[in-house]
């Protein structure tokens, strides 16, 4: 064997020391899961990438709440409406119900869609977690007037269920009942006519010509924003139920 390498041209002796050298290359403990995962983390990272510029959230951002849509989903694609309603922190909310179908409600996908999902992905998940985000110090005022909306339309829609573009007096009087009712400071009945008043005090506010005898559909949008105007929506509108300070946007461990 050594006379024959000896006996060897140039040329193949420089073909033989590249085989050799492409074989050290590729040694038996080489680490080659670390090439693909290396691979598979930079094909995850652009993907999100792609939700940066959807949603406004940073790239860590994203990170932390994919872990906790893992959490909720149980390492699964999608979540369902059973997968929120189980956590615990959720249980004697008032308004549970709404906030849970809130998630599944097409008209926060900011997409001109309405109706609801019976499972949504991680990529819809944030699209309505994108709702609470706070402003940063970079935000121009125009933004943060358009994130103001956004988060106006979000609890407009909670509260308008049948997605006709008013909040009735029956869909208010709902939430109302619910709230005060079910915490067990006020009867149904009491919390029945707190609703009937404030809905007559809207009326009046926004109507204020309306005649004794004229009906009052209920609240549009515009109305909505007129009563809530003024209102600092940043530190009021956050979501700490899903282990998520969407004040800082920072998740923390959960067991539920």
């Amino acid at each position: 064997m050594l006379a024959a390498l000896c006996s060897c041209t140039g040329g193949e002796r420089n073909k033989l020391a590249a085989l050799g050298k492409s074989r050290q290359s590729v040694r038996p403990d080489a680490p080659l899961g670390g090439v693909a995962m290396g691979a598979s983390q930079t094909r995850s990272d652009h993907k999100y990438q792609n939700l940066v510029e959807k949603t406004g959230f940073s790239l860590e951002q994203i990170k932390n709440l994919h872990k906790r849509f893992q959490q909720l989903s149980g390492n699964e694609e999608t979540i369902s409406k059973e997968n929120l309603n189980s956590i615990p922190a959720l249980a004697n909310n008032p308004i549970r119900k709404q906030i849970v179908d809130a998630f599944f409600d097409k008209r926060n996908q900011h997409q001109n869609e309405v109706g609801s999902f019976h499972e949504i992905s991680f990529e819809q998940f944030l699209m309505v977690m994108s709702h609470f985000r706070p402003p940063t110090l970079k935000t121009t005022e125009e933004e943060k007037e358009a994130l103001r909306k956004e988060k106006l339309r979000f609890l407009f829609n909670m509260h308008d269920t049948d997605n006709d573009g008013t909040i009735t007096l029956e869909e208010y009087r709902k939430v109302v009942e619910e709230l005060l009712s079910k915490s067990g400071a006020i009867g149904q009945e009491a919390a029945k006519t707190i609703a009937d008043a404030a809905m007559l005090e809207v009326a009046s506010t926004n109507v204020p010509h309306m005649a004794p005898d004229d009906f009052y559909e209920g609240i549009t949008f515009e109305h909505f924003e007129q009563i809530l105007k003024g209102l600092e929506m940043e530190s009021r509108m956050h979501i700490r139920f899903l282990d998520v300070d969407t004040t800082t946007m920072r998740c923390g461990k959960s067991s539920s």
